[in-house]
């Protein structure tokens, strides 16, 4: 509680924007492989090792074990498309231009040329990188595909798989053209995992990045037959079990080729729950704004002997922090000239430090709706019958979060001081973000819905 209160001193006295400086590297001994295992729509109560009770994980359960399950990871954004862009970029999706709802079928934005990614920022110390599995950040045009954004490798689909038509794509670099084939849905996440086994393989002896995009548990669900479960009622569950196995299947795969030791695997979804799944104990699902259900998901890290075993930290931290990250662990500066609004959280994962963040934004589309910092989240915006509705003029939300992370009781009675820091620090966010925002872009009324 005195670490909290330090902290909430720290943010009266400091910007919560000083988190969008860039940070310094620290030189490593070794270059240490980085695996991403990125679920789409995986709930905070899906998996046992965040308080899930319905779907057993035993690999996760093991996994978390051995590493450590950071409680309080907050997707960049409450939506696939901004949140991946996030994460690759390390910048809050507004930055990108990809920060209003998900790509669709008649959407021609992509990932712009200029954003610097994690392969593109891991390549000067020698990374050799691939994407297995969903993309999400376009998929029109000449420049749409992964590797024109720094992969080497791409083996996946381009959007959510409940979008038509759908192939998948094969993709060996940037100067060739990729092949396609109609993807077997009940083998799609197997398939994933298999083109990401075999680049691991295949590159065990150098530096690599593998980000294993799995496009479940998103709807509709395709339990692979291997995986049928008659005590599991849903399919839902079923298919939260496979990507249970696939993380065991990768984590001994890593033992087996003597590389564990060197590789920091990272578990986590791009976003909260959808019309199935759960959000445990948080309130309010994907696409919500302002409260923790769309945004706080799922985080375990592992790196034996790096990573602190059978640990769990509450730092706050976010998908944008991998980037810096994965820079300093790699032992190199991160790109020039780019703003980062990610910090380093190294110090995080390997010795459960307290975050570098003074506060976390959380957009929905272009608005900042909330405000996270590491006791305190003040709620501005969220959705009313459709609309989304500013509630701080009427009824402002200050919860607790050390006692109350339901978000169910606003505590502005007892806090006043703390509401006035933190709705000055949320005015001058929006103040540095409205510049950015480039409204709804054109889309077909037909296909306007949130993958």
């Amino acid at each position: 509680m005195a670490a909290n209160r330090r902290l909430f001193l720290g943010l009266l006295a400091t910007s919560a924007l000083t988190a969008l400086t860039p940070v310094r590297a620290v030189p490593a001994r070794h270059k240490p492989n980085f695996i991403v295992i990125l679920c789409d729509d995986l709930g905070y109560g899906d998996i046992e090792p965040t308080g899930g009770r319905m779907i057993p994980t035993p690999q996760l359960n093991r996994m978390a074990r051995e590493g450590m399950v950071l409680t309080d990871y907050y997707a960049p954004q409450n939506i696939c498309t901004p949140s991946r862009a996030g994460l690759l970029t390390g910048r809050y999706p507004i930055r990108t231009g990809l920060a209003w709802g998900a790509i669709l079928q008649s959407d021609s934005r992509i990932l712009p040329m200029n954003e610097v990614t994690i392969p593109q920022a891991l390549k000067p110390a020698g990374y050799v990188s691939g994407l297995f599995g969903k993309w999400h950040l376009g998929h029109l045009g000449p420049d749409w595909q992964p590797t024109k954004h720094g992969f080497d490798r791409f083996v996946g689909i381009p959007y959510s798989h409940d979008m038509k038509p759908l192939a998948l794509f094969t993709d060996t670099g940037p100067d060739t053209p990729p092949t396609r084939e109609e993807p077997v849905m009940s083998e799609l996440q197997q398939r994933f995992y298999t083109e990401a086994e075999r680049f691991i393989e295949a590159h065990a002896d150098r530096p690599f990045f593998v980000e294993l995009a799995l496009s479940a548990p998103h709807l509709a669900n395709y339990p692979n037959a291997k995986y049928r479960d008659e005590k599991m009622q849903s399919a839902y569950g079923e298919v939260v079990e496979e990507i249970d196995a696939i993380v065991g299947r990768l984590l001994a795969k890593l033992r087996a080729l003597g590389i564990d030791r060197d590789t920091l695997v990272l578990f986590t979804s791009d976003n909260g729950p959808w019309y199935e799944g759960s959000t445990g104990p948080l309130r309010d699902r994907k696409g919500g704004a302002g409260y923790d259900g769309g945004y706080r998901v799922p985080f375990i890290a592992w790196q034996p002997g790096t990573v602190p075993a059978n640990r769990r930290c509450e730092s706050i931290v976010m998908g944008i922090d991998l980037l810096p990250t994965f820079t300093t662990m790699a032992g190199i500066a991160p790109p020039p000239s780019v703003t980062l609004d990610g910090r380093d959280i190294s110090a995080v994962l390997t010795r459960g430090a307290p975050s570098p963040h003074n506060a976390l934004i959380l957009f929905d589309d272009e608005e900042v709706v909330a405000l996270r910092t590491q006791r305190w989240k003040y709620v501005a915006q969220t959705y009313y019958h459709g609309h989304l509705m500013p509630v701080e003029a009427r009824y402002p939300q200050l919860y607790d979060m050390d006692a109350d992370d339901s978000e169910s009781y606003s505590v502005i009675e007892r806090h006043p001081d703390v509401l006035a820091a933190m709705k000055a620090k949320l005015a001058e966010a929006r103040d540095t973000f409205r510049p950015m925002k480039r409204g709804m872009p054109p889309m077909s009324a037909a296909s306007i819905k949130q993958d």
